[in-house]
């Protein structure tokens, strides 16, 4: 059995050995079980993914309330003859944890989820989507920038009514996201319900998306030149991406930075906390809260890619490993955030490859911000709110928010000048003082010697 870590690196973080520990002793019960009836290998599924969850879910309390172990006995208790029925039967035994992230990912979903986390192209209308926490209802997270569902002006936090006819709520993520994708070209109709809006029928043609993660240029402002850093997602190879596109900007002699993080629903924790190396320098980054209740700080390395000045953009569309960075900014007073509150996604999963080509993703670990903020259904509140309504192209020349974002970099810019020529005065009006010291006391010991002279008697007279 393969662990690939949806969320975050175990080779580089103490969560991860945690993980491989766990998922290990899954498979050493697996090993040392005494024979049983013989499975068929559709139960075989069931009872794999049962152990997955059994072994690492984040709240074993829920086992007791939803009864897991009758869960189980119920579903293998039915005749399981094939890959669909397999599938049936585990998402039924996981629906009473009413955890939506903890979910079955059928190989069609799997696959598509393996693509955009390796940051390629997608067949679809670009909608990313999560559960409501207080009613389950499936909204959207973020449009991908560039995607028909972009184009058509739909927004973070719409709730999704219907697609083509048939309730997200009843189909459940996945299977929602999945009728959302298809071959370039068809069409799909949703009804959409935009915050604090009226129904809406939207027809959707899908088509190829760009994932291209990261997008940087130079910003010329009347008095500063400042850098531009567009996030969109943390797929595996965002942080070199990131890396490069600093040191580009390093070179075009940069006095300031807008990191924009706006409809970045996350992705790999692994690669947020890479990126957060590059702008904090031994600083905690985030901690994390395991099955024990046990709290473990995420340090970042010491050294950084870029100190100088940053502001960060975020918005209803910034979750999950984007609000990890943005709430490590914001706490360790290494940027501001501007913009609106965040998504509030503040769990944890893994990705386990199944026996079938299809995958498991099982909610792990919750995390808090360094000052140990809880982000989860929450998010994160900007240092300052931007106005509404929100820019519907972000990175475009008519992009208000990020115009403010630029002026708000030129104040700081022009603050900094400011100090720093106080402080270089006050320094020189020291040195000064300290010379007109030294000069008073030169004279003062000359006029003492003169006058030492002038009372000793001369030996010649006596």
């Amino acid at each position: 059995m393969k662990l690939m870590l949806l969320t975050t690196n175990y080779r580089s973080h103490p969560l991860g050995r945690l993980l491989v520990a766990l998922l290990s002793l899954g498979l050493c019960a697996l090993l040392m079980a005494p024979p049983a009836i013989a499975l068929s290998d559709a139960q075989q599924l069931v009872v794999e993914s049962w152990r997955l969850v059994n072994q690492a879910y984040l709240d074993p309390a829920k086992f007791d309330q939803v009864h897991w172990r009758r869960l189980r006995e119920q579903a293998l208790a039915k005749p399981i003859n094939s890959s669909d029925e397999a599938y049936a039967a585990i998402e039924a035994m996981l629906l009473p944890l009413e955890d939506p992230y903890t979910r079955l990912l059928r190989p069609q979903d799997y696959n598509a989820i393996k693509a955009t986390n390796l940051g390629s192209e997608i067949n679809g209308v670009g909608l990313q989507l999560g559960a409501r926490a207080e009613d389950g209802e499936i909204v959207v997270i973020s449009p991908l920038e560039g995607s028909p569902a972009a184009d058509a002006g739909v927004i973070s936090g719409t709730a999704l009514i219907s697609v083509d006819g048939e309730s997200p709520k009843g189909l459940g993520l996945e299977a929602t996201a999945a009728r959302l994708r298809g071959e370039v070209g068809t069409q799909v109709v949703v009804m959409l319900q935009p915050p604090n809006g009226s129904i809406e029928e939207v027809t959707l043609e899908r088509r190829s998306v760009d994932l291209r993660p990261v997008r940087t240029r130079r910003l010329r402002s009347t008095t500063h030149t400042l850098g531009y850093l567009r996030i969109t997602q943390f797929s595996e190879g965002v942080p070199e991406q990131v890396k490069e596109a600093l040191q580009e900007l390093s070179e075009k002699g940069i006095e300031g930075l807008v990191l924009d993080l706006r409809n970045n629903s996350g992705g790999l924790v692994s690669s947020g906390l890479a990126v957060a190396d590059d702008f904090l320098s031994g600083a905690p980054i985030v901690e994390t809260r395991n099955r024990e209740g046990i709290n473990e700080a995420i340090p970042s390395a010491v050294e950084t890619l870029y100190d100088g000045p940053i502001v960060t953009l975020v918005n209803g569309g910034t979750a999950s490993a984007s609000e990890i960075l943005a709430g490590a900014l914001q706490d360790n007073d290494r940027s501001q955030l501007l913009g609106s509150r965040t998504f509030g996604k503040g769990l944890i999963q893994t990705l386990t490859n199944l026996s079938d080509g299809s995958g498991l993703a099982v909610t792990v670990a919750g995390y808090l911000t360094p000052n140990g903020q809880d982000i989860q259904n929450q998010g994160i509140e900007p240092d300052r709110t931007l106005d509404a309504p929100e820019p519907l192209d972000p990175g475009s020349e008519e992009d208000r928010w990020l115009h403010d974002a630029e002026l708000w970099m030129d104040a700081q810019l022009d603050r900094d000048l400011k100090a720093q020529l106080v402080s270089a005065e006050e320094a020189d009006k020291e040195t000064q003082l300290n010379i007109a010291e030294e000069t008073d006391k030169e004279a003062q010991l000359d006029t003492a010697e003169a006058v030492q002279l002038a009372i000793e008697p001369n030996l010649d007279d006596l």
